[in-house]
């Protein structure tokens, strides 16, 4: 059994607000900071003579990241947001054909393929969800790659990825698991997924500047890299003027200089913290709290956007109805209750170390008059 109360006294934010906001950024566990901020102070005192031991760790993290969705190191790589990974995955999939996307998306997943002027087909919502048979009615002899959201920014409906890898034909299947790393399970194998790229700064716990694009050896064997940078050849110090021996990994095409070690160092330490808890039992937890928003939302009669009539799309943030949203957010951040506006209403976000008191609070702040 895990304790969570103990689990809670790790994110010092928990001491100071009700922070229901992960689905925007979430906060740094302890453990976390002192990560990044140890590479800080290594950089400060020594400077540069830990350089070999930071490429080390470096790879310890990879090593942790693939093994955190069933990837092998080679097939991951480290970025610093989404943007920057899902830019890599374009790089390798931009000649696979059109894409199928939906109306729900985060633009990260769609304006980046449309700058290629590749086509992206949307495919409609239908009360804040999507249908996989939709999905595969779009299908067709020019479309080639299917990039969804595992769990969508909009309305929190998550996509059973399974289902989708298993209908995907001969299609790529891309994911942007922004909102869904650090709370869900992602076994790219099992799932069938060719790419998938994240943030660590949502429901990775670890801060801005921090993520991992993941590229199948399938992907990787049969396209070249857009991009490279001098760390991309096989032999980098060599200098060499005269030659490309590039590497055929996923960071030869997306670590194109040197790296970014505190936002790398600080995603280790979150997936550590993570593994050491057990992906599904967060999951549990974070459904768990979801569950218990909702209903108490019902109960105080707010209207929930989000989809929960069929459990599986279900996520760890929703979105509740409001005339005023902006007004919501201020009366609420006064009381140091943090949640994000949406044009629709405001997006709730539970995750592992929130708790129902946290629930509560917020139910008490909406149902008061003042």
């Amino acid at each position: 059994m895990i304790n969570w109360d103990d689990i809670r006294k790790q994110f010092p934010v928990t001491e100071n607000s009700t922070y229901l906001n992960s689905a925007a950024a979430g906060p740094l566990s302890r453990a976390t900071m002192a990560a990044a901020t140890d590479y800080y102070a290594q950089m400060t005192d020594d400077g540069d003579v830990h350089w070999d031991e930071w490429l080390e760790k470096r790879e310890e993290v990879r090593r942790k990241v693939a093994a955190f969705i069933n990837a092998e190191p080679d097939e991951i790589a480290l970025t610093t947001n989404t943007s920057s990974g899902m830019n890599v995955i374009i790089d390798a999939l931009e000649t696979h054909g059109e894409v199928i996307s939906c109306d729900l998306e985060f633009p990260v997943s769609t304006l980046p393929w449309m700058n290629r002027r590749i086509p992206v087909h949307l495919v409609k919502s239908v009360s804040g969800a999507v249908a996989i048979e939709d999905i595969r009615e779009a299908m067709n002899v020019r479309t080639g790659v299917i990039c969804m959201s595992h769990v969508q920014y909009s309305t929190g409906f998550r996509v059973d990825l399974e289902e989708l890898g298993s209908i995907k034909r001969g299609h790529a299947l891309v994911v942007n698991a922004a909102q869904s790393a650090g709370a869900f399970e992602i076994d790219v194998k099992r799932m069938k997924i060719d790419a998938l790229c994240a943030t660590g700064h949502k429901w990775m716990l670890s801060g801005y500047g921090s993520g991992f694009v993941y590229i199948s050896r399938e992907v990787l064997a049969h396209t070249k890299p857009r991009a490279i940078g001098w760390l991309s050849v096989e032999d980098p110090y060599a200098d060499r003027n005269n030659e490309i021996h590039l590497r055929h990994d996923a960071a030869a095409r997306a670590e194109l200089g040197c790296p970014h070690f505190a936002g790398i160092f600080a995603l280790g330490a979150s997936v550590d913290l993570i593994t050491s808890l057990g992906i599904k039992n967060i999951e549990e937890r974070a459904l768990s709290l979801n569950r218990l928003l909702t209903q108490r939302l019902a109960d105080v009669g707010w209207n929930v956007l989000s989809p929960l009539g069929d459990e599986r799309m279900r996520s760890a943030e929703t979105l509740v109805e409001a005339n005023d949203p902006g007004e919501v957010v201020a009366k609420l951040a006064k009381q140091k209750i943090i949640v994000t506006k949406k044009p629709q209403g405001i997006r709730v976000a539970t995750h592992f170390f929130n708790n129902e008191n946290d629930v509560e609070r917020l139910i008490e702040a909406l149902s008061s008059k003042d």
